[in-house]
Order: structure tokens, then sequence, then C-alpha cells
């Protein structure tokens, strides 16, 4: 069941921005850098503990650090937390769909049907539905109120690499790269960015413990961070519609001495 844990609050003059899968890693550290830009935040997931962490992580108000607990499996999430968000907030400003899942890697004919309908529902299906609603909001407003809109979306090396294990997951990340370009070309008339990160390996708890993995080399949760900041702080008249991001050393090859 969707639930917004805090009471409606007064608009704010301050931008806001979604970020989904917030709870933890890539969602935790993008919500710390909006928050040291200004923004206001709707922080999504289904664990409140730990949106609760990450709120206190962002040093941001409880008033202006919305915790909203939902499952994007639900088709009915993605509308809910736009309307939640502009509930309480009067405005919204940026879009990071950065939630997402995989089950550990499986061969393709060993796949449960639950488990493909859930990896396709949250890698692709909810991005899409919130960037569609998130558009027609940004599509609404005039003037002024339509700088500096962004819809930025996370989607992984695994499109690219597509990895044996990963058939669906892979599908699901290259769709949401396919789906980035596409809706690009019909929105950057309506000003709007919108732009999809690809990151390679990535330090999180996403990633179990693998004793061919050197963890120090891969990326941290705020490289990724990062290159979202470069969507939202583009100079005017410019979007980075796509980046792929990697470890500058490969984590799976052997250090040279």
């Amino acid at each position: 069941m969707d639930e917004s844990i805090d009471p409606p609050a007064a608009p704010t003059q301050a931008p806001v921005a979604i970020v989904t899968g917030a709870g933890r890693g890539i969602g935790r550290a993008v919500a710390i850098a909006l928050a040291r830009a200004g923004y206001s935040l709707c922080l999504a997931a289904r664990t409140h503990e730990e949106l609760e962490r990450t709120r206190a992580a962002t040093g941001l108000a409880p008033n202006r650090a919305l915790i909203v607990l939902l499952d994007l499996a639900d088709e009915a999430a993605p509308e809910n937390l736009i309307d939640a968000t502009l509930e309480r907030y009067g405005r919204l400003d940026v879009l990071v769909n950065n939630a997402g899942w995989a089950p550990p890697r499986t061969p393709l004919i060993r796949m449960a049907p639950a488990d493909q309908d859930r990896v396709l529902a949250l890698n692709l299906r909810a991005p899409i539905a919130l960037a569609r609603l998130a558009a027609a909001h940004f599509a609404a407003l005039e003037g002024d109120q339509r700088a500096l809109r962004a819809i930025v979306n996370i989607a992984s090396a695994a499109a690219r690499t597509t990895p044996a294990g990963e058939a669906v997951y892979a599908a699901a990340k290259a769709g949401l790269v396919a789906f980035t370009h596409a809706a690009f070309a019909e929105l950057r008339a309506r000003e709007v960015r919108i732009a999809v990160v690809l990151p390679g390996l990535v330090d999180t708890a996403l990633i179990p413990p693998n004793k061919r993995l050197d963890r120090t080399l891969m990326l941290r949760a705020e490289d990724v961070a990062a290159a979202v900041m470069q969507v939202v702080a583009a100079p005017p008249g410019a979007c980075p519609v796509e980046i792929t991001l990697e470890p500058l050393s490969d984590p799976m090859r052997p250090r040279r001495a």
C-alpha cells in the first residue's frame, strides 16, 4: 500500500526533486547531492527506516524531505508518487528514476515468471510511467516556471554488455536507454532535459561479495550522483542525453604490480 509518512506542507519556493530507490546506495547519494544543491526532496522506497537514514544524511528538515513508502511494481504507484509530491510542495522540478531490481544471475530458462515481471516493472514500466507523468506536469507550466526541468533515468552498463544470466534485466535497461533517447526527441521542444546514466560496477549492497571483484576499484554511489548532477546543472540550452560511467581500473582484473 502506498503511504505518505509526513503531513502536507505549504508550497515551497525551493526546487523539488523526486528520488526513487532513495533508501540506500545510489539513491541516497543522489538525494544528498540534490540537497546540497538546494533542492527539497521526495524520497521514495519501500523501507521507512532506510528512508529516515537518507533523510538524516541529507541534513534537511522533515518539511523539506518528504518520505513516501511505495512499491513501484504496483501500477498505481507512479501516479500516487507524483500526486504526493505536488500535494506536499506544489511543484516538481527534477525526477530521478533510480529504483530498480534484479535477482541473482539466473539462466533465462530457470527464471521465475514473477521475477521476470518484477524486473520489467521496476526497471522499465515504472520509470516510463513516472517520466510520462512528470513530462505532462512540466508541459503544463509556462514562462520561467519551465526553467531547469529534468528527468534522469539510471540504467546500467548491462544494457550494452548484456551479460549472461541477466537477459531480462539487460533488456529492461536497454529499453530504458532507448526510451530516454526517443523521449528526448519529443521533450526538447518543451525545454525539458531527459537523460540516462549507464554506470558500470558500483560498490553497493546490490552486488554481493565476490572474490573475483576488487571492490576498491568499483565506482562509488557518489560517482553516479555526480553524473546525475551533470544533467541537473548542465548549461542552459544543453542536455547530456547519455552518460556512460565506468571504473577507471577494471575491478575484475588483478592490479598490476
